[in-house]
């Protein structure tokens, strides 16, 4: 509901691992950082934001299918074949196939997941210092009931998604 849209490409230069390496949602906050920096070091890496005005602008499927065209597009070196989380289908100049869950699936989707989530908190972090009333830190700007009672008193900020729901009908009810 707010927020940026964050999106990652990863080519593994290195694929023995220390660090878990899985579904970013799968890893705990301090497991997940880890798992960050390891793939920094071994990876070629690429990471796409996507301000939240844009969001609005494209909606939520074109914004991402951006973002991760961005994403793959700025690698300094070119995949010889790409893998995609989800079914978004990308105009790249690249081959390559969708997997369905395939940050579970796939390491190079995983650690991309990985970037994309560290960095998308990182952001997150900062908003809340910006904007502590929505607690920004703590729900990394997804539903839930602190937030939208936030959004209630406050209104939306600056970085809120206003044509996602509820914050579209929460606007209105102001």
């Amino acid at each position: 509901m707010a927020g940026p849209l964050v999106a990652a490409a990863v080519i593994i230069g290195d694929f023995r691992f220390k660090n878990r390496i899985d579904d970013s949602k799968k890893l705990t906050p301090k497991s997940r950082l880890a798992a960050y920096e390891e793939i920094i070091e071994k990876s070629s890496y690429s990471i796409s934001v996507i301000a939240e005005d844009v969001i609005d602008r494209l909606n939520v499927y074109n914004a991402t299918r951006r973002a991760m065209e961005e994403a793959v597009n700025n690698l300094k070196t070119a995949p010889d074949y790409i893998l995609i989380d989800g079914t978004i289908k990308l105009s790249i100049a690249y081959n390559g196939e969708s997997i369905k869950r395939g940050d579970g699936r796939s390491l190079s989707i995983a650690c991309a997941s990985i970037l994309a989530k560290v960095t998308r908190d990182r952001i997150m972090d900062g908003l809340h210092n910006r904007y502590p009333q929505y607690g920004f830190k703590h729900n990394r700007g997804y539903g839930t009931a602190f937030h939208f009672k936030a959004i209630r008193r406050y209104g939306p900020s600056p970085i809120h998604r206003v044509t996602f729901e509820p914050v579209k009908s929460l606007i209105k009810e102001s």
